[in-house]
C-alpha cells in the first residue's frame, strides 16, 4: 500500500474501500481520516506501507517528507523523518526520498518513516559518497 497513491484516490473510492474494510464510521469523514484509518488497518494487518516525499530538514534536526501535490508545504499527511536517520543517510533538505512508512502511534500526529528505500532515485548506501553541489 503506498500513501502517495492513496492521497490520489478520490474519497468516494476512499469510502468504498475502507467499507470494504469493515472499518466503521467512515461515510462522513474527512479524506485525511479515511486515508489514516485504511492505513492503520492495514498496518496492523501487517502489510507494509510505503510513502514518498522530498526532504525538508527542520532546525530541531529532524525532518519530514513534504509532497509535491501539497506544493512542497507543511501538511497534516507529511513523514516524519528522525534526526537519527538523516545523520545515518547524510540526508540534505531536498532529497528525494521513498522507503517504508508507519502510522501515527497514539499521541503522534505524523507518519513516520520507518526504512529508507531510496535516496534521489538511488539505493541508500551511495548516498554517502554523493558529491556536494557546493562541493563542484
Amino acid at each position: 500500500m503506498n500513501l502517495t497513491e492513496l492521497k490520489k484516490t478520490p474519497v468516494p473510492d476512499l469510502v468504498e474501500l475502507a467499507q470494504s474494510m469493515e472499518l466503521e464510521g467512515v461515510g462522513r469523514s474527512r479524506k485525511q481520516d479515511l486515508i489514516f484509518a485504511i492505513l492503520k488497518a492495514r498496518a496492523k494487518r501487517g502489510e507494509d506501507i510505503y510513502g514518498e516525499g522530498v526532504l525538508e530538514i527542520l532546525s530541531d534536526g529532524f525532518g519530514f517528507l513534504r509532497s509535491a501535490d501539497a506544493s512542497f508545504l507543511a501538511g497534516p499527511d507529511d513523514i516524519y523523518v528522525s534526526p537519527s536517520q538523516i545523520r545515518r543517510f547524510a540526508l540534505r533538505t531536498g532529497d528525494n526520498i521513498t522507503g517504508k512508512i508507519r502510522p501515527p502511534k497514539d499521541g503522534e500526529r505524523y507518519f513516520a518513516l520507518l526504512k529508507v528505500g531510496d535516496i534521489n532515485f538511488d539505493r541508500p548506501e551511495n548516498a554517502k559518497t554523493k558529491i556536494l553541489f557546493e562541493n563542484f
